[in-house]
C-alpha cells in the first residue's frame, strides 16, 4: 500500500489528480468526475471538519463489524462496490473547488505525518493506527483515481 504520509507518495496522488479535469470521463461507476472529488473529500472531512454527525452506537458497532476491516486493510476495492449515505454525492460539484479542497487535505494529512494519525479516532471505526488510516486513504484515493483512468 502505498504510503499517504511519504511526500513522494503524496505528490504522485496530487500530480494524478493534477491530470483531471472537467469533463474527464470515468471508466465506471455513476460519479462524474466533480462528484467523485467531493465524494473523495468526504473521508478527510470526516477527519477534519465537524460536518458530519457520529454515528449512534447500534450504528458504530455495525460498522466496526462489518466494514472497518474491507476499509482498513489492502485489498483494493472492487468496481461499482455499495458506499455509505454520507459519501454518496448526487448534486452538481464546482470541479477547480473540490479538486483543491483534496489536493489541500492530502497535503495537510502529508504534513501532519503518521504520528498525528496513530491511534487518532476514526468517525465511524473508532481508534486507528496510522497504518489503517494510511490504507484507508490511500487505497481510496488509488480506487477513484484508477476509476478516472489517471
Amino acid at each position: 500500500m502505498k504510503n499517504i504520509f511519504d511526500k513522494e507518495v503524496c505528490n504522485d496522488f496530487i500530480n494524478r489528480i493534477n491530470k483531471l479535469s472537467s469533463d474527464s470521463e470515468g471508466l465506471w461507476g455513476k460519479m462524474n468526475v466533480s462528484q467523485m472529488l467531493a465524494h473523495c473529500n468526504v473521508s478527510y472531512e470526516m477527519v477534519y471538519d465537524n460536518i458530519h454527525p457520529k454515528p449512534n452506537a447500534l450504528i458504530k458497532f455495525i460498522l466496526k463489524s462489518f466494514v472497518k476491516n474491507k476499509v482498513i486493510d489492502e485489498k483494493p476495492y472492487v468496481r461499482n462496490n455499495g458506499t455509505a449515505p454520507q459519501f454518496i454525492i448526487k448534486d452538481d460539484r464546482n470541479f477547480d473547488i473540490e479538486k483543491d479542497r483534496l489536493i489541500a487535505y492530502i497535503s495537510k494529512t502529508q504534513e501532519l505525518g503518521e504520528n498525528e494519525f496513530n491511534g487518532k479516532e476514526s468517525l465511524s471505526f473508532g481508534k486507528l493506527s496510522s497504518g489503517e488510516w494510511n490504507n484507508m486513504f490511500s487505497k481510496h484515493l488509488e480506487h477513484h483515481l484508477s476509476q478516472f483512468g489517471v
